[in-house]
């Protein structure tokens, strides 16, 4: 089973490669973006057996630092 995370950094945290990938936008002549936060998405396969408390375990230890960064799981 195909199981996404979304990990994005919380709101307030500063985030230098979205202000990198805004200037970049901008230096290629592109208007109209105000603002960029980039993130990660990470592709599980796992089991049928694998329960939504381990996938959020798996999270809370290693996928995401929940001190700054925000996740979601979403199973497919």
């Amino acid at each position: 089973m195909k199981t996404r995370v979304y990990v994005t950094l919380k709101t307030g945290v500063l985030d230098p490669q979205g202000k990198a990938i805004h200037h970049a936008l901008e230096g290629l002549g592109f208007t109209g973006v105000n603002d960029v936060r980039a993130g990660k998405l990470i592709e599980l396969d796992i089991t049928d057996s694998v329960s939504d408390d381990d996938i959020d375990a798996m999270c809370r230890k290693l996928l995401a630092n929940t001190v700054i960064e925000n996740y979601r799981i979403e199973r497919a």
